[in-house]
């Protein structure tokens, strides 16, 4: 348990970079991986499309400016819907190509009902089983470029609640990106996850959630972007999620890889001065992870 802390890295949309129309201000690229840089973070995730260059040679070099190594990226998949199999595959199989070349190592797969995110709807059970099969192609394909596929349950996904997680779990074999913040919002309860699934877990987005803002999101009353320029997601330890319980759990049960703190954030008024805005957030939220559950750990 001892090398938790060089496991601990940080993504782009925890300093609000997100291509979504309306989420707010994102900060130039270099001052994020600089920030990323001064609090010791020593990967990241891929981003926002432009937020890193799209030539691998480009990409490389400006994350060994920083000192930072690739993860892998966040990519929506329609997996349930037979008419979109061929587009969804060719974008799969692109997309791995790219990681690849890139340096990546994780393929974070989220099922989306339509590619513009329309709200899911109830699947079928046909659905589900070609959701199923889906997965698995996808997993060869990233065998093929030595990628590891892991599903992200996500707000406003196919795989959104606790009913939808339950059937994903017991009817196939993916594995997961345990994202403590949207499992807790769907219903699951990740330090039961953490114990009875780990052998499933693959990678582990950290957020911490303000419950109390939840509901309407899930609701559908406000969007997901609504819900993240309210506060949905707060620093770790600030919020309703158990962390420490969740990463104790995974961490006695063999997990080893990247806990990722992907705290949603949205910069919606001026530009934050140098050394302010969402690294004092990531700050706060490094902070507990290093003295609160890393002791925590120590003495598990």
């Amino acid at each position: 348990m001892s090398d938790f802390i060089s496991r601990i890295a940080s993504a782009p949309i925890s300093w609000g970079i997100c291509e979504v129309p309306g989420w707010g201000t994102m900060l130039p690229t270099k001052r994020v991986l600089s920030e990323m840089s001064a609090l010791e973070l020593p990967a990241t995730e891929l981003g926002a499309p432009g937020f890193l260059p799209d030539d691998p040679v480009q990409l490389k070099d400006q994350l060994a400016e920083f000192n930072i190594s690739l993860i892998g990226g966040f990519t929506p998949i329609v997996v349930h819907n037979k008419a979109e199999r061929q587009t969804t595959l060719n974008h799969a199989r692109k997309t791995a190509k790219h990681f690849q070349v890139i340096g990546a190592t994780y393929f974070i797969s989220s099922p989306v009902a339509t590619w513009d995110w329309a709200i899911p709807v109830a699947l079928s059970n046909d659905e589900y089983r070609h959701m199923f099969e889906m997965f698995k192609i996808i997993d060869d394909i990233c065998g093929e470029y030595g990628l590891t596929q892991v599903m992200h349950p996500h707000l406003q996904t196919t795989v959104e609640t606790k009913t939808d997680m339950d059937r994903v779990l017991n009817g196939c074999d993916v594995k997961w990106c345990l994202d403590t913040g949207h499992m807790a919002i769907g219903g699951i309860d990740t330090v039961k996850f953490a114990r009875e699934a780990a052998d499933r877990v693959g990678h582990v987005h950290l957020k911490d959630v303000n419950m109390r803002m939840a509901t309407p999101v899930l609701n559908r009353e406000k969007t997901i972007m609504q819900g993240v320029q309210n506060g949905l997601f707060t620093p770790l330890g600030q919020g309703d999620v158990p962390i420490a319980e969740t990463i104790i759990a995974l961490e006695k049960a063999g997990y080893r890889g990247w806990y990722v703190i992907e705290q949603d954030t949205a910069i919606t008024g001026a530009i934050p001065k140098d050394g302010e805005g969402p690294i004092s957030s990531i700050a706060e939220s490094i902070d507990y992870l290093k003295k609160y559950v890393a002791s925590a750990l120590a003495s598990a």
